[in-house]
């Protein structure tokens, strides 16, 4: 590589490294890009310097001016516990600087279940607010003008329910539904690749996708209809080109949906919008927003696009929770800081920052301020609105951008090899490649090579306990089942029912609108379970994943490595004196989805020797019983994320119990305060792992349970899960 730098420096170089090669600085991203240590204008594409903003193919931002006419969005993501709660806090944070609500739901309404259904008694609340009916909406946006306010709801399986509920909602404030403004996410696709919060198989979803493209494109004019999404991909483990060649894939599925119902790509493409991470590798991140937007460019003029604002990506992007880190959990206000800096001049639309405890729990109300004030500061103390595109003719940042667009294109074709993204989908094409990079990265974790400050370095040796917000579940269902009740008793069951069969009848045949006939179905005040089971019924029932296991890759990332070779040796004999392998069952609780620590753990195990089973998402602590039983296995590991822990995992070692198996052990991994540690403890939970914790030393703690000895567990020992 030495002949592709200038003479000048490379003898400066030389002289510097005193005997080192200049190669040894070139280092290998995980997307197989060789980053040199020194860029100059030879490096430059062709096209860079003449590259204007606002002119295609928008590399240097989709509008003219950008955040010098402008600044982006501040969108903070949130919601939780009730609409009452959700409402309070929405509007202190709009009075103090907010511009657009951006709405989480819990995990029961994502998966398009009322409240009182029994599958969801450790979700209602958890991870975002609870919506049943009508009547919650407008709790939820009470004193909220739909008129003026841009309202982003992050929903994909119950987006029929939910949207027409908020159409309701905002007709019953008096705001027609022409006037409403926002995004709603809509992207099932990428659900079925890694985040999992799918209630139908990929035929009819693609449906739902292409309803709701063309109910709003007549109806609600100003509404986005979808955010194609990247950001759980990175959160699951993607390479950055992974993320951007499979979110660009998903939306090329979708113009091919909306444009096989009839639809111009010119009516509706305008109003498609998109959604990416933004981690820690912070020119990357710069350059795959540029990239985004260059690639769709020409992707859309592919398509037969005409119209400039068919051609232009605009984003919504959120900062990293993977990123963030139980140890030492301050040093996520930095790393939020750098990420939203990254996002801002990559040329973002809208922003949400993530809260620093977000690691261990949702936001508390002081992290949730510092981390929309991380915002305020970046808009209005550092200047970056000031100039367009300011790091436009890097040449660093050019030839990043570059070199990642074609990465991405390349992946994008392997897609396309494959018949489209709904066949490699599908096929588990693209699930695959995530895992896999998942994996390796944290192997890299593991052994160092990338580093976690705080984590695998410059570790505190004591750390202090960090106040974090808890719901009651409890108490949370018990007032969302009492409205339930009540809204079921004051209804006219014949116009419900009614308006509930036309829905059916419009599931099952190919005629009709979903979300027309959702919306009359809300109207009628049926429920968003009820909604969500009358399509259920039409399609003719819910999607029923696969689980599968990839194997070999931890493996490989540790070929050399002393430590794996020593603890594979240890877990040999183990099987070798019992005469069989030890064996795990690695479950999920609940209706939580996201399955990357899960699938690292199972990866890491197996690799490393135990006998893994993989449990099936959205299971009942009584199902992981039977299963575990019927497995023969010696450990259930619980994996979670979504904090239903403390209802599910007590629930679980009691059923085991019943089942005369209190013998098989139970450790949990995952995001769990040290502040539950006792309680699971005192419940019978062996092991506790939470996020930073080295695979390896998690393995050992494991073997040692099942050997009969006990670490002292703490909370800088932790299993990421």
């Amino acid at each position: 590589m030495s002949e592709n730098f200038p003479r000048d420096w490379l003898d400066l170089a030389t002289k510097e490294l005193k005997g080192r090669e200049v190669e040894d600085l070139t280092w290998q991203t995980a997307e197989g890009i060789a980053i040199k240590p020194v860029y100059t204008a030879e490096d430059l594409p062709q096209d860079a310097t003449s590259a204007l903003p606002g002119v295609a193919p928008f590399t240097r931002g989709p509008r003219a001016t950008m955040y010098a006419g402008q600044p982006w969005t501040i969108r903070q993501y949130a919601g939780f516990s009730t609409a009452e709660a959700s409402n309070a806090f929405y509007r202190k944070n709009l009075a103090a600087g907010q511009k657009g609500l951006s709405v989480a739901f819990d995990l029961a309404t994502h998966r398009g279940y009322d409240s009182d259904h029994p599958r969801v008694a450790g979700d209602v609340g958890k991870a975002g607010v609870a919506i049943d009916t009508v009547e919650d909406m407008k709790i939820l946006f009470d004193g909220i003008p739909l008129d003026t306010m841009s309202v982003s709801m992050t929903m994909n399986g119950a987006i029929i329910p939910v949207l027409a509920m908020f159409v309701v909602a905002a007709e019953e404030q008096g705001v027609d539904r022409r006037q409403l403004t926002g995004t709603v996410q809509n992207d099932i696709l990428k659900e079925f690749m890694v985040r999992n919060t799918y209630i139908y198989p990929p035929e009819p979803s693609m449906r739902i996708v292409a309803d709701i493209i063309g109910y709003t494109a007549v109806e609600m004019p100003r509404f986005n209809s979808i955010s194609i999404s990247g950001y759980h991909m990175q959160e699951a483990g993607a390479t950055l080109a992974q993320e951007l060649a499979y979110t660009l894939a998903d939306g090329m599925e979708y113009v091919r949906a909306a444009m096989a119902r009839g639809l111009s790509v010119d009516k509706f493409a305008p109003r498609l919008s998109f959604f990416f991470c933004i981690g820690m590798n912070f020119f990357m991140e710069v350059a795959k927003l540029r990239a985004a937007r260059q690639m769709w460019a020409k992707i859309m003029t592919d398509f037969g696009a005409t119209d400039e604002r068919s051609k232009m990506l605009r984003t919504h992007c959120q900062t990293s929770g993977v990123s963030l880190t139980e140890q030492d959990p301050m040093n996520n206000v930095v790393r939020t800081a750098y990420e939203a800096m990254s996002a801002v001049l990559g040329g973002t639309q809208s922003l949400h920052t993530n809260a620093f405890d977000e690691a261990m729990a949702l936001p508390s109300e002081t992290s949730a301020r510092i981390a929309r004030n991380t915002q305020l500061i970046l808009a209005h103390e550092t200047g970056v609105t000031n100039v367009v595109d300011p790091l436009g003719g890097s040449y660093y940042v050019e030839a990043l951008t570059k070199d990642l667009a074609d990465r991405a294109f390349e992946l994008i074709a392997e897609v396309e090899a494959a018949g489209g993204m709904t066949k490699a989908v599908a096929e588990g094409l693209p699930k695959r490649r995530i895992e896999e990079a998942a994996a390796l990265r944290q192997a890299r974790i593991d052994k160092g090579e990338d580093v976690v400050v705080g984590v695998n370095r410059f570790r505190l040796e004591e750390e202090a306990p960090v106040e974090i917000l808890n719901i009651d579940t409890a108490a949370v269902r018990k007032s969302q089942i009492a409205r339930l009740e009540e809204v079921r008793r004051t209804r006219s069951k014949e116009a419900c029912e009614s308006a509930l069969a036309a829905l059916r009848d419009c599931a099952s045949g190919k005629d009709g609108n979903l979300l027309a006939a959702a919306v009359e179905a809300a109207r009628a005040r049926a429920t968003l379970g009820e909604i969500s089971q009358a399509m259920e019924d039409g399609f003719g029932g819910r999607h029923q994943p696969s689980t599968s296991l990839i194997s070999g890759v931890f493996a490989s990332a540790h070929e050399s490595d002393p430590e794996f070779a020593t603890i594979r040796q240890r877990i040999a004999d183990y099987a070798e004196e019992k005469g069989r392998k030890p064996s795990i069952l690695v479950a999920k609780l609940g209706q939580d989805g996201h399955d990357r620590g899960s699938k690292v753990i199972a990866t890491a195990f197996a690799d490393l020797g135990f006998a893994v089973h993989l449990g099936p998402l959205f299971e009942t602590p009584q199902e992981v019983a039977s299963l575990a039983i019927d497995r023969k296995v010696d450990v259930v590991g619980v994996s979670s994320h979504a904090a239903g822990h403390m209802t599910l995992v007590p629930e679980l070692i009691a059923a085991l119990a019943e089942k005369n198996r209190a013998d098989i052990h139970v450790v949990c991994g995952g995001v769990i305060p040290s502040q539950d540690y006792q309680a699971l403890l005192d419940a019978g939970v062996a092991e506790i792992f939470g996020p930073g914790t080295n695979v390896l030393q998690a393995a050992m703690a494991v073997l040692g349970v099942l050997e009969g000895r006990r670490r002292n567990t703490r909370a800088t020992e932790r299993l990421t899960a």
